[in-house]
């Protein structure tokens, strides 16, 4: 049985119209997000596009070109800066950043420098508690596998009960099956903690497993947030909508509020009359139908995964062969003529790029 995590006062924590370069290059333009008490938000969106740097910015290791950020209500970086240490505020790096000579209690009694030795180090016996690793608090970060080191890094960060806890894509060291258990404890500590948190990650899925609410960036601005389910269902645009599933596009025309297409015609009620339009389909959107029902196509391959299997498949008249995910077992061969059906509900139209 492990240890209770003791509940932090969370805070709130606001960006207001943040902008931060590097010389000329804009890292982060015009940022704004309100990130409520012991809520977890996750910022999402390709490499570069300006993440780490709002954690950065957050935690006080630099200063914004323009704009502000409060905590509570009280502005630590803006018009005035306030240093690190007197945020509240946690930082959790990619890489875990635990020093390889000291031990995995003495790493997470590092930021608890301002209390007793001995309170200190009851603090982190506690917190190695916490992640499950209380037996291993006199052996050294080398001597643990990667789930663990992850797991006394958290120890480190949330020792000082933090009222903001930033983490910088803390699961991609990680192989997949780890990464699953270590995202699953983790989510358990921030959730009995009740620390407001942001996690930066290029993982979609992993961002909507773990947060309550998702901020979505390209290119140093947000583009779309909401929650998980919003972001998934109702993308703002292609670019929004390829990062959280994948997709088979077909050109398309608008005609009278509908995208035609060799694919079918599908609802565009806010494109214009005449422009070309893209038809996204989701994998798990196109089923196989018998010969002579649905779309005519032909069964190209297919590869067992398991839950399900993934087949490619060409159509009479689309130029790109489609993917779909099904869970029915394929039992026909290669080069088999079969119907193809497509789900209007895994459709998405957006305006052509």
């Amino acid at each position: 049985m492990r240890a209770r995590t003791p509940a932090t006062i969370a805070a709130r924590l606001t960006y207001r119209g943040v902008t931060h370069r590097y010389g000329a290059t804009p890292a982060v333009s015009d940022f704004s997000l309100d990130i409520a008490p012991g809520e977890i938000v996750s910022l999402v969106g390709p490499s570069g596009c300006g993440k780490t740097t709002l954690l950065r910015l957050a935690a006080g290791v630099e200063r914004p070109s323009a704009g502000s950020i409060l905590i509570n209500e009280r502005e630590v970086a803006g018009g005035s800066f306030e240093p690190p240490e007197r945020r509240g505020v946690g930082l959790m790096f990619q890489d875990f950043a635990l020093f390889p000579h000291l031990s995995n209690l003495a790493n997470v009694m590092f930021g608890l420098k301002s209390m007793p030795n001995a309170e200190a180090e009851r603090e982190a016996r506690a917190a190695l508690d916490r992640v499950g690793l209380a037996r291993y608090a006199d052996l050294y970060p080398h001597m643990l596998s990667g789930g663990e080191q992850q797991r006394v890094a958290l120890a480190r960060a949330v020792a000082p009960r933090p009222s903001v806890l930033l983490m910088d894509e803390p699961f991609s060291g990680l192989d997949r099956r780890l990464r699953d258990q270590v995202r699953e404890e983790i989510l358990h500590v921030l959730r009995e903690s009740h620390v407001t948190c942001v996690i930066v990650t290029h993982d979609a899925e992993e961002a909507m497993l773990l947060a309550d609410r998702i901020a979505l960036m390209r290119a140093g601005r947000l583009v779309q947030e909401g929650e998980p389910r919003a972001l998934y269902r109702e993308p703002v645009d292609l670019f929004a909508a390829r990062l959280f599933s994948e997709l088979n596009e077909i050109p398309a025309v608008v005609h009278d509020g509908v995208a035609e297409s060799a694919a079918g015609r599908f609802p565009a009620p806010n494109l214009a009359e005449g422009s070309d339009a893209v038809v996204a389909i989701r994998p798990q959107g196109i089923s196989l139908r018998p010969t002579g029902t649905g779309l005519a196509g032909r069964l190209e391959s297919r590869r067992f995964l398991g839950e399900v299997e993934q087949i490619t498949l060409t159509v009479n008249g689309i130029a790109e062969p489609l993917m779909a995910r099904v869970r029915e077992r394929v039992y026909l061969p290669p080069r088999s003529e079969v119907g193809v059906a497509i789900d209007p509900a895994e459709v998405l139209v957006f305006a052509a790029p």
